[in-house]
């Protein structure tokens, strides 16, 4: 087993031409030299932007949020809790009270017991209805049927014998009918076929189709010549236009147009990377000479602050702690001390003199009596046990 790592192929550079090179070395100086003072205001313009962030516009937002919940959404927030939600409650207990409490009662004793009579009374008239209209039906079905029986009796009697004589008049006067019908029929087929059928089809057969047939060949051979006339011109102003215009513009963008493209992708190319290369430069350069001026402010302006504050400012100020602060600090102390033992001995002598006047108005409270564990639970003496025959219940209790 092959425990070594194999080397990494690296990419193969493409092959650049001597205009690419030509190229490179004069565009990215020139850019180089108008990128830098470009990329040290923009980098400054970032410092400066963050430290106006960090120093002013965030906590001016802060203050400006602060200041549009005060002015804005506590008045609102005030106005729903303490005004709107106990006002709501108050009407809610009221509509309550006024409202749903009469309602109820009014439903309860009132409407129920009348809803009850009503319909109980409801329930007897329709009673008396229903008993009222079965005796009407019965009345009615025997007049019905005595009717549906005579007029049985007359259907049989005498409607069917007059019905089959009228049908059988009918019959006879039908079949004359049609057979004056059956020949009236042949005779207009007859007449209508030998006067407009037959020379009809003969004028179709021998007038219009033939013409038809001319006519359609005569349209047939003027279409082929205007197709053919259309297809010469169209061929015409084909190669017109590809002599004339296609081959040139053809040969310029193969000649011309490609070529120059080429060069222009070349030298945008190598323009974005000579950008890309002297932004980066730029950027360190920016880094080095930020961190330069860093350096210098250090010097200048921190570490002398720095040990003013170390070797003047700091010792002032243990002396004034030591001798002004912290004395000051103890006698305060003290001072309150002693007025929180003045408070509380004042508080004592109070209570000690409410005190006094209760008993003096009141009396002595009376003492409670002891209670025994023994007589609290009601338990038998030591002497006394319990049997079937006594008990120590209050109930049951000799």
């Amino acid at each position: 087993m092959d425990l070594e790592k194999a080397p990494a192929e690296r990419p193969v550079a493409q092959a650049e031409g001597c205009l690419a090179v030509a190229i490179r070395i004069p565009v990215r100086i020139v850019v180089l030299v108008l990128v830098v003072p470009v990329r040290m205001v923009w980098d400054a313009l970032v410092v400066g932007g963050r430290f106006l962030r960090d120093t002013v516009l965030r906590p001016l937002g802060r203050a400006l949020a602060w200041v549009a919940w005060v002015v804005f959404v506590w008045p609102w927030v005030a106005l729903w809790r303490y005004a709107v939600v106990p006002a709501g409650r108050a009407l809610a207990w009221l509509g309550n009270v006024l409202l749903v409490i009469p309602a109820v009662w009014l439903y309860d004793t009132v409407l129920t017991p009348l809803g009850h009579a009503i319909a109980w009374v409801a329930q007897g008239i329709w009673a008396g209805l229903a008993w009222v209209a079965r005796g009407i039906g019965a009345g009615l079905a025997w007049v019905a049927r005595g009717i549906g029986a005579g007029l049985a009796w007359v259907y049989a009697r005498l409607l069917t014998p007059v019905g089959h004589a009228i049908a059988w008049l009918f019959k006879g006067i039908g079949l004359v009918l049609a057979a004056v019908g059956i020949g009236l029929y042949t005779a207009a087929a007859w007449l209508v076929r030998y006067l407009l059928v037959v020379p009809a089809l003969w004028l179709y057969e021998w007038i219009l189709a033939p013409v038809g047939r001319g006519i359609a060949w005569l349209a047939r051979g003027l279409g082929w010549l205007i197709r053919m006339i259309f297809t010469g011109i169209g061929a015409a102003i084909y190669w017109t236009v590809r002599v004339l215009l296609v081959l040139p513009a053809l040969a310029v963008w193969r000649w011309v147009l490609v070529p120059v493209g080429r060069v222009l992708a070349v030298i945008g190319r190598e323009v974005g990377e000579a950008l890309g290369h002297a932004w980066r430069v730029a950027g360190h350069l920016s880094l080095a000479v930020g961190r330069f001026l860093g350096r210098l402010f250090r010097w200048i302006f921190v570490e002398p602050v720095s040990w003013v504050y170390r070797t003047v400012l700091t010792p002032v100020g243990h002396l004034v702690r030591d001798t002004v602060l912290r004395p000051a600090a103890q006698a305060a102390r003290s001072v309150g001390r002693a007025t929180r033992q003045a408070l509380a001995a004042a508080r004592d002598s109070a209570r000690q003199a409410r005190a006094d006047f209760r008993r003096m108005l009141f009396g002595t409270p009376r003492e409670p009596e002891p209670v025994s564990l023994g007589e609290a639970r009601r338990e038998p003496g030591a002497g006394e046990t319990r049997t079937l025959g006594s008990s120590t219940t209050a109930l049951t209790k000799d």
